[in-house]
């Protein structure tokens, strides 16, 4: 059950950081993706890293 937490969390903050990245315009990878210079994905993908996070702290106890 640990190592599923863990395993979650960390896609979930890899995935997180991914969103805020494109979204704040810092990663324009890929270069046809709709999320880049958007800022609505930039608050997802901080939501889904914290969540991300969360779940990382939870996998430790």
């Amino acid at each position: 059950m640990k190592a599923a937490l863990l395993l979650a969390g960390l896609v979930g903050l890899l995935l997180g950081l991914l969103f805020a990245g494109q979204g704040l315009g810092y990663l324009p990878w890929p270069k046809a993706s709709f999320m880049i210079g958007q800022i609505i994905w930039a608050y997802y993908g901080t939501g889904i890293a914290l969540i991300g996070l969360a779940l990382i702290v939870l996998s430790r106890r």
